[in-house]
């Protein structure tokens, strides 16, 4: 078992980051650690409860003389996003994390490392097993499927916090505190065609983007870098436009929160057009890596023979390509109220094209839009369905939650501001994030609660280059000791 962060300090919080690295926790799959937890936590004495959708939480008693204090709620996730570059054999299902740690920097090797969030899960569990920290009664609150679905916090069951103070630990940068984030909502695409025999003297080719940076769907959206999905429909789309092709496939990106890093399509082509398919692809690759040159230094287009396939109709290819080439993707627009903020987006994460039982072929496309503005993620997510409802195809609005609405007047901010100067011997930046934090929909299951959120220094959050600042976490971990011991009393 990899051991390799156990000797790190703090060495309470590396200890339990250590455990759920060795713990298979992708979301869906969260059970095994939600009863590990259970047991450890029944071992030292404190009550747990798993409410009806999964969730878990722990109780923990006031240390000795902090009985009047508030009630705090320690909240993170169990999940963690499963990304894997296309070289590591790895089942996120089945296999511990495999950490290092490079100029002072924990990694993964090859896939995502779980800091998101398991860092924050892992000071919860310092917190609870700790004997020596001051501290009033503690709630901890561990959510399932924040990284898909956000299914554990939109069903979390009601009444079950008493607290009136929630922390939240799932935030990316030292020296922030976020006291609002974006509302978001899924858009499911489903549409089945039939399909047709390719002709025999076509032959069959495999284009592929690859090589980009992806990253998290929020916080990365606004820094210019290329979705894999949309460089391959517009690709594709301008192919269309040269020359006759047979459309059998294409896949691109896993999740609807990352910004795919590659796709590929397989496409059936007459002989005398693969001149031009040739000429095209290395005319594509060299645009577009010089469009990107900046943020997508690996980017790659590649082409390769395949295996002849059934493909889709011409005038169903060509009304599918319009309708991915009309789906939004990045940055609607920036707030206008905070500067530098990005106000609304939309993520096209995940396309496929395959073939089904019965010999037909299936698409299916995920996209997920994201607002500070309740109204514009609906707005957003209307313009995405009527480009697929052109095709009539099977569009869904699904798993909408609501955004955090930043209160800069906050008892808990200034109570937090002041003991983050007292700790880190500067001020904090109050700040509003554009990702889906659970605060927002908590929040509205519990008016009145008052919240931060707060962490270390995770950089490349849902995807392989994840990693995490170890003097960063040390920062973390005092001034979440430091926010416990001075709590206000009830």
């Amino acid at each position: 078992m990899n051991d390799v962060l156990t000797t790190l300090e703090p060495k309470a919080i590396w200890r339990h980051f250590q455990t759920l690295c060795n713990t298979p926790r992708p979301s869906y799959h969260e059970a095994e650690l939600r009863e590990h937890l259970i047991r450890w936590a029944s071992g030292l004495g404190h009550q747990t409860y798993v409410d009806p959708v999964g969730n878990l939480l722990i109780r923990k008693v006031a240390s000795q003389g902090m009985e009047d204090r508030e009630t705090v709620v320690l909240q993170g996730h169990l999940d963690m996003v499963a990304q894997k570059n296309a070289d590591i054999d790895h089942d996120f299902t089945k296999d511990p994390i495999v950490t290092q740690i490079i100029d002072g920097w924990v990694h993964a090797t090859g896939t995502t490392l779980g800091a998101d969030n398991g860092i924050g899960v892992a000071a919860a569990m310092a917190i609870l097993e700790s004997t020596d920290l001051a501290h009033g009664p503690i709630e901890a609150l561990f959510t399932i499927e924040e990284e898909t679905s956000l299914r554990g916090a939109l069903q979390l069951e009601e009444g079950i916090l008493k607290g009136k103070i929630l922390l939240n630990l799932d935030s990316e940068d030292r020296g922030d505190v976020y006291i609002g984030c974006a509302g978001g909502m899924d858009i499911n695409i489903e549409k089945h065609y039939p399909a047709v025999a390719a002709d025999s003297s076509r032959k069959a080719f495999t284009i592929t983007v690859s090589g980009l940076r992806g990253g998290h769907s929020g916080l990365d959206i606004h820094k210019g870098r290329a979705s894999a999905n949309v460089l391959i429909v517009r690709l594709l789309n301008l192919l269309k436009e040269r020359c006759e092709f047979g459309l059998s496939a294409f896949a691109g990106g896993t999740l609807r929160n990352a910004i795919s890093r590659d796709a590929q399509a397989t496409i059936n082509i007459n002989h005398n057009d693969q001149a031009t398919l040739f000429a095209f692809i290395e005319g594509f690759k060299k645009a577009t890596k010089a469009e990107f040159s900046t943020t997508e230094a690996n980017l790659d287009v590649t082409l390769n023979a395949a295996e002849l396939d059934s493909e889709l109709r011409d005038a169903d290819k060509d009304a599918l390509l319009n309708a991915m080439f009309c789906a939004p993707h990045g940055v609607h627009r920036m707030s206008a109220d905070l500067e530098g903020v990005t106000e609304t987006s939309c993520n096209f994460g995940v396309i496929n094209l395959r073939n089904t039982a019965d010999g037909k072929k299936a698409f299916d496309a995920c996209l997920l839009v994201r607002s500070l503005v309740d109204s514009a993620v609906e707005h957003l997510a209307y313009v995405a369905k009527s480009a697929f409802s052109l095709i009539q195809a099977d569009v869904k609005l699904e798993n909408g939650y609501p955004g955090w609405r930043p209160d800069p007047n906050a008892g808990l901010l200034k109570h937090f501001l002041t003991v983050h100067t007292d700790v880190m011997g500067h001020e904090a930046n109050v700040k509003v994030i554009h990702a889906g934090l659970e605060c927002g929909i908590i929040g509205a299951k519990y008016p009145g609660m008052e919240m931060v959120s707060f962490g270390p220094n995770i950089r490349g959050a849902h995807s392989p280059t994840e990693r995490m600042e170890i003097d960063s976490v040390g920062d973390f971990w005092r001034l979440l000791v430091a926010l416990l011991a001075s709590v206000t009393k009830v």
